[in-house]
C-alpha cells in the first residue's frame, strides 16, 4: 500500500467535487483496495499524538454557515480500533508519546476526501491527530514511525492543504484566479517533495519566500510532513485545480 496526501479544500468539496473530486475518485480506483485506512487530518489537533478507538466513528460536521445539504452528509464507515492500537504501539516503539481517544469520529478533513474516494464507506478507518504546536521535523518523525503500515495493506491518507491563508479569502468564486503567492509556493513545495529535499522542505518557512504567507499557522501543512515521513518511493503530483483564489488543491501519491 502507499501514502496519499490531499488538499481537502473547503467543506463544500463534498457536494461540489468538480476536478478535485474526479481526481480523488480516479486515484482510489487505480490503487489496490486497502484493508484499512489511517487518516491524518489537519482538523484533529492535539498536544500529544492521539489515535481514535471508535468502532463506529460519527461523521463530524465541524464547520458552520454552509448549505444544509452538507450537514446531511454522512460517512458511516466502520472504525479500525485494532489499527489504532497498532499505530499507538508503533509510536511507542519509536519513543514517541501517544494517547488514545475512545470515540473520536471523522472530521471533515477525513470524511470529505474519503466520501469521494470510497463512497460505499465500507473500509475500516481511524484517525491520528496532528500537533500544530510541534515542528515539521517532529511530524516527519511521526510519519517515519508509521512506515511499516504499508506492508499491512493500510493506506495512510494525510489531509490538509498546500496553501491555507484564510485571511486572504476575497471571493466566493470557486474558479477565481489564484493570488500571486499561491502557485509559486505550491511549485516550490513540489520541487522539494519530488527530489526528496527533506531538510529544505521541513525548513520551508525560512527557505521559501512565500512560506509564512501561504501558512500563517502550520496546522494544514502538518499532515504533509507526516505523509512525507511515512512515504517511500517517488512522489506523483496531482494539480487538479486552484479554488477560491487561495487554495491550491495539490495532492501527492507515493508508490513504493
Amino acid at each position: 500500500m502507499t501514502t496519499l496526501f490531499v488538499s481537502h479544500g473547503a467543506p463544500t468539496l463534498a457536494i461540489e467535487p468538480a476536478k478535485t473530486g474526479q481526481m480523488l475518485a480516479e486515484v482510489a480506483a487505480a490503487l489496490p483496495r486497502p484493508d484499512a485506512i489511517l487518516v491524518v487530518s489537519a482538523h484533529w489537533d492535539t498536544r500529544v499524538p492521539t489515535v481514535s478507538l471508535a468502532s463506529q466513528p460519527e461523521t463530524i460536521h465541524d464547520f458552520a454557515g454552509f448549505p444544509p445539504a452538507l450537514y446531511a452528509k454522512q460517512y458511516p464507515a466502520p472504525g479500525a480500533p485494532m489499527l489504532a492500537q497498532q499505530v499507538a504501539a508503533m509510536l511507542q516503539a519509536h519513543d514517541l508519546p501517544v494517547q488514545a481517544h475512545p470515540q473520536r469520529g471523522l472530521d471533515h478533513g477525513a470524511w470529505v476526501p474519503l466520501m469521494l474516494m470510497y463512497p460505499q464507506a465500507d473500509i475500516p478507518v481511524t484517525q491520528l491527530s496532528i500537533q500544530s504546536r510541534s515542528t515539521p521535523a517532529e511530524q516527519f518523525a511521526l510519519g517515519r514511525a508509521l512506515q511499516g503500515l504499508h506492508q499491512q495493506n493500510v493506506l495512510i491518507l494525510a489531509s490538509g492543504a498546500i496553501t491555507h491563508n484564510l485571511s486572504d479569502f476575497f471571493t466566493g468564486d470557486r474558479d477565481a484566479a489564484p493570488l500571486p503567492y499561491v502557485l509559486p509556493f505550491a511549485d516550490w513545495m513540489a520541487e522539494r517533495i519530488q527530489t526528496q529535499q527533506w531538510s529544505r522542505l521541513l525548513n520551508y518557512r525560512v527557505e521559501c519566500l512565500q512560506g509564512i504567507h501561504a501558512h500563517p499557522s502550520e496546522d494544514h501543512l502538518m499532515p504533509l510532513f507526516v505523509a512525507a515521513g511515512s512515504a517511500t518511493g517517488e512522489a506523483t503530483r496531482f494539480t487538479p485545480e486552484n479554488t477560491y483564489g487561495i487554495l491550491a488543491m495539490d495532492a501527492y501519491l507515493w508508490r513504493t
